[in-house]
């Protein structure tokens, strides 16, 4: 890899793959630049000799101006560099959208009877209520001990969170809303409802919103009461192998890519990010969108420094009036709690090369690839619209991925710089920005990006892993049993 790479032809900046120390000169694009600075890996250098106010080009986009004029080999960070933001407003330039040369491809699905396309047989089990999260556990055990690989399941995962009691108004048909958009998830090939019977969140109530949203399948989805039953773990036995019957004869039959779904995360970067992993995931997304299929962000806050940028790449008004309510809905949030949405990167951003709440979210935006925004979604809706979505979601890795998840995202693909072993519940790739990680957690990460952005094939090597996961091959959160469920809680608890 070069040691200076540009991420986009119209860049005025080149970004550092490896440190750089002062005085050292570097070829980028057969122009030979002497380092003034010593560069950490990540950071920006002026490729070219910059006025003060001169806008900063990255990613094809301004990501502020210049407070001083710079000679080309100047390291680029908050020392020189400030926002163009104004009412969270940035001028954008018309920037071409080039898409890959890429030929069609299907993935093996389970076409459920809704239409929908799984890529898991999961067996879901959804409490109603937090209190009774411990006895699904044994309930399992029990089904385990007589299916030890799972029955007719890929995967048996519990759905474990600590609501559905104690809490009042919106906050509480949110953590319902979530639980149902779960129930109705098409990488589950059976569910069990569970509920205690004296909770807020009756089990009525559950019934009458899955039967709203998309219709009870009765073979499919069983309900269980346990206050109202003698033995709930007998019970729960029974309901669990009419579960296993019913998906016994499920088979995979090969479906287009249009029908895949993917959420799109950055979780906790370092300098090689936005040269490696991120790079990845952003072709491997312009991949999916051209073959019709669909990729979501969520982070509205991370987002926030690309407001304009998004509603100009929205395919339509509609769509662009549907960007102005989410983005709104979360500057509410935080208004209501005296909060600013829009911050200033940290110190410890900075040192990684992210400077300003443009270049922030633009990083964040990049992971989307090219194309335009197709649709933004409230909290807790499901996707309708191929392409590119935005999710409504407060920038917290555990709720945005679980948000993509109930949006019917089959699979989560997470950008890593430090790593994670949080996982929602469905498959979670883990890309690794540095080949050190991918050696260090070798149970948390799937994927080398700094290798891959090293091979020529490397993005060809990730879209035929994206879609060998997709056909069934197991996720590292998968082997090591590792799911997870948050919900965005939004009120007070009584």
């Amino acid at each position: 890899m070069e040691k200076l790479l540009i991420l986009n032809p119209n860049d005025n900046v080149a970004v550092a793959t490896v440190d750089l120390p002062a005085q050292t000169t570097v070829e980028v694009n057969g122009k030979k630049i002497v380092i003034s600075d010593n560069i950490p890996v990540g950071n920006k250098v002026a490729l070219t000799d910059l006025n003060s106010g001169a806008n900063i080009i990255k990613f094809g986009q301004p990501i502020g101006h210049l407070t001083t004029s710079v000679t080309a080999g100047v390291l680029i960070n908050k020392q020189n560099l400030i926002t163009n933001q104004n009412n969270n407003k940035i001028n954008t330039p018309n920037i071409k959208v080039d898409f890959p040369d890429i030929g069609q491809k299907t993935f093996m699905g389970y076409r459920r009877q809704n239409g929908k396309v799984g890529i898991r047989n999961d067996l879901y089990i959804v409490p109603t209520v937090g209190c009774i999260t411990p006895l699904m556990d044994v309930m399992v055990q029990q089904f385990k001990a007589k299916h030890p690989d799972n029955g007719a399941f890929d995967n048996i995962i519990l759905l474990k969170h600590p609501y559905g009691c104690s809490q009042l108004g919106d906050d509480f048909e949110q953590t319902r809303h979530i639980l149902c958009d779960a129930a109705l998830h098409p990488n589950a090939g059976g569910v069990l409802v569970f509920g205690l019977g004296c909770e807020n969140n009756q089990m009525d109530g559950m019934k009458a919103e899955i039967e709203q949203m998309a219709g009870i399948d009765s073979q499919r989805m069983k309900f269980l009461v346990a206050q109202e039953v003698k033995d709930e773990f007998a019970d729960a036995q029974q309901l669990l192998e009419e579960l296993n019957a019913a998906a016994a004869d499920d088979k995979r039959t090969p479906v287009s890519l249009s029908e895949l779904k993917i959420g799109l995360q950055s979780v906790r970067p370092d300098g090689l990010s936005a040269i490696t992993a991120d790079r990845l995931i952003a072709d491997a997304a312009s991949y999916i969108t051209a073959n019709d299929g669909t990729v979501a962000l969520t982070g509205i806050p991370s987002l926030s420094g690309a407001e304009q940028e998004i509603i100009a790449r929205a395919s339509n008004k509609e769509v662009s009036e549907h960007v102005t309510s989410i983005f709104d809905n979360i500057k509410h949030y935080y208004a209501h709690f005296d909060a600013q949405m829009n911050k200033v990167p940290s110190d410890a951003e900075d040192k990684i090369g992210i400077s300003t709440a443009e270049e922030r979210a633009l990083m964040t935006l990049r992971l989307a690839g090219n194309g335009e925004v197709n649709d933004a979604l409230p909290y807790g809706h499901k996707l309708t619209r191929n392409g590119i979505n935005l999710i409504e979601s407060p920038d917290n890795d555990l709720i945005d991925s679980s948000a993509e998840a109930s949006a019917d995202c089959q699979m989560v693909v997470v950008s890593t710089g430090k790593g994670t072993p949080y996982s929602t519940y469905v498959p979670t790739i883990k890309v690794s920005s540095n080949s050190a990680l991918a050696e260090k957690k070798n149970r948390w990460i799937d994927f080398d990006g700094e290798k891959a952005a090293n091979d020529p094939k490397g993005i060809e090597r990730f879209i035929n892993y994206i879609i060998d996961v997709a056909n069934g091959t197991k996720t590292s959160n998968e082997k090591a049993g590792l799911h997870g469920l948050a919900i965005f809680k939004i009120g007070v608890t009584e």
